[in-house]
């Protein structure tokens, strides 16, 4: 049993590992990188392994840094399966669609400011690479369901409370009369989450974990709804606009739902202008709305009493470009929820360029932002960040509240691995090194791994 490492290893996005055994060859996730132009080159690289060689994918969840590199894998041969929640595999195909879309609009963009080179300059992958991805969707995986891959070879997906239908996934693996136990956690979510089920890991013997804040805790969900809703109110009592750097997928639905609640309890006015300039988070509300298989236990009762969990009078959904590009009029009082959640695409960049220089808008982060994108930026202080090749001024108040991470911190990262074990080998990934060494450091009765990329384990 052979596992290989080919992204987000000492890093936070392209998860994409590998694992051989029982005659078979799984890929778990195959994520975009994300951040710098260097990062673009990065995606476009070889992949380490042979894409026409691979069986199965196994999907995590359907971010990005997880799914993003699904049609470029098609693209170079897999004809396999890709297995996923069926929650997962709707909201895939909403993302890779986006990322197709970009793609081509920026290689376009590209080609018209070098026309000399117009002929070389080709997107990562098409729109039409990404409907075939979504064709290799096959089996829907329910929770804790065990799916017979191969002789010796049995997959069972479990609620990782990350993202509507996130998992983790165990692979149990029987050769040569031993089984071994492999656990790949895909990104965790914290307890206590609005909407979403907590994580609930099986027992393994080894187990593959993200350590995105594991030198860190977060502040409760509780403690950040109120400092959201505190600012909020003090950006409309100075006249200005509140801008959210989004996450398309829960960030932006785990947010709609705090709000209405807040407006519900009074703590906001009725009123209260919040647009969401999103499409794919508007796709995904609807997905959520047609998957409550998925929620916790306070959500099915909200939705058994015939309340809507995103709605409420002020909310307002925006697709088209117009009414994007209509939202920077608007110079106080609103709340404008955009993507993408570190500002390298999407939207929100516009009403960035519009509220940062303006002292009385509020830009609040709620997610994590990697080294290097124009959001790790701005929240480190940097007096202007280059949008759209433009120096922009940042004179607006600048939050941060990582209590709306869908990300579990240290303390919960340490209370998932203690219920799945990995007593017999811990291996550390999705982490920026300082993150992975400080919880590594906690770790004292497991042996710990932290693979490069590129690194190959016997198992």
């Amino acid at each position: 049993m052979q596992l290989s490492f080919h992204g987000a290893d000492r890093d936070v996005t392209g998860s994409c590992h590998l694992l051989e055994c029982a005659g078979q060859r799984l890929l778990i996730d195959c994520g975009m990188f994300q951040g710098s132009r260097e990062l673009d080159e990065e995606n476009s690289a070889p992949l380490g392994f042979e894409a026409a060689a691979l069986d199965f994918v196994l999907l995590t969840h359907a971010h990005l840094d997880h799914c993003g590199r699904l049609p470029l894998l098609v693209k170079r041969g897999f004809r396999g399966e890709i297995i996923s929640t069926a929650a997962t595999a709707e909201l895939a195909q909403i993302v890779m669609q986006d990322a197709a879309h970009m793609a081509e609009d920026d290689a376009a963009s590209r080609a018209r400011h070098n026309p000399a080179h117009a002929a070389s300059i080709q997107p990562l992958y098409t729109r039409a690479d990404a409907t075939a991805a979504a064709a290799r969707f096959g089996r829907k995986a329910g929770y804790t369901e065990r799916l017979t891959l191969a002789p010796g070879l049995v997959v069972s997906f479990h609620d990782a409370g990350h993202i509507l239908g996130s998992a983790s996934v165990l692979v149990e693996v029987t050769e040569g009369g031993r089984q071994r136990r492999v656990l790949f956690s895909g990104d965790i979510g914290g307890a206590g989450r609005p909407i979403l089920n907590d994580a609930a890991p099986p027992p393994a013997d080894i187990v593959l974990m993200e350590t995105t804040y594991g030198d860190r805790d977060h502040r409760t969900p509780a403690e950040s709804i109120a400092e959201l809703i505190s600012v909020i109110q003090a950006t409309a009592a100075r006249g200005g606009n509140v801008v959210i750097p989004s996450f398309a997928l829960e960030r932006s639905q785990e947010i709609l739902y705090c709000l209405r609640a807040a407006i519900a309890s009074g703590a906001l006015p009725a009123q209260l202008p919040v647009y969401v300039d999103s499409p794919m988070a508007i796709s995904a509300i609807e997905v959520y709305r047609r998957h409550p298989e998925c929620y916790d236990a306070e959500a099915a009762a909200l939705i058994a009493r015939g309340n809507d969990l995103f709605g409420f009078a002020g909310l307002r959904l925006v697709r088209d470009t117009a009414a994007s590009m209509a939202l920077n009029q608007i110079t106080h009082g609103a709340v404008i929820m955009a993507g993408s959640g570190m500002c390298t695409g999407g939207r929100v960049r516009h009403h960035l360029i519009h509220n940062l220089p303006r002292a009385n808008a509020s830009i609040v982060f709620v997610g994590y932002a990697s080294q290097g994108t124009p959001a790790r930026r701005i929240i480190d202080g940097a007096p202007s960040v280059k949008l759209f090749g433009e120096d922009v001024p940042v004179r607006a108040q600048v939050h941060t509240i990582n209590g709306f991470s869908a990300h579990a911190d240290q303390r919960e990262l340490l209370g998932w691995h203690a219920r799945a074990g990995g007593r017999e080998r811990t291996i550390l990934v999705h982490g920026e090194p300082p993150a992975m060494q400080a919880f590594a450091a906690l770790l004292t009765d497991v042996p710990v791994s932290m693979p490069e990329a590129n690194a190959v384990l016997q198992l």
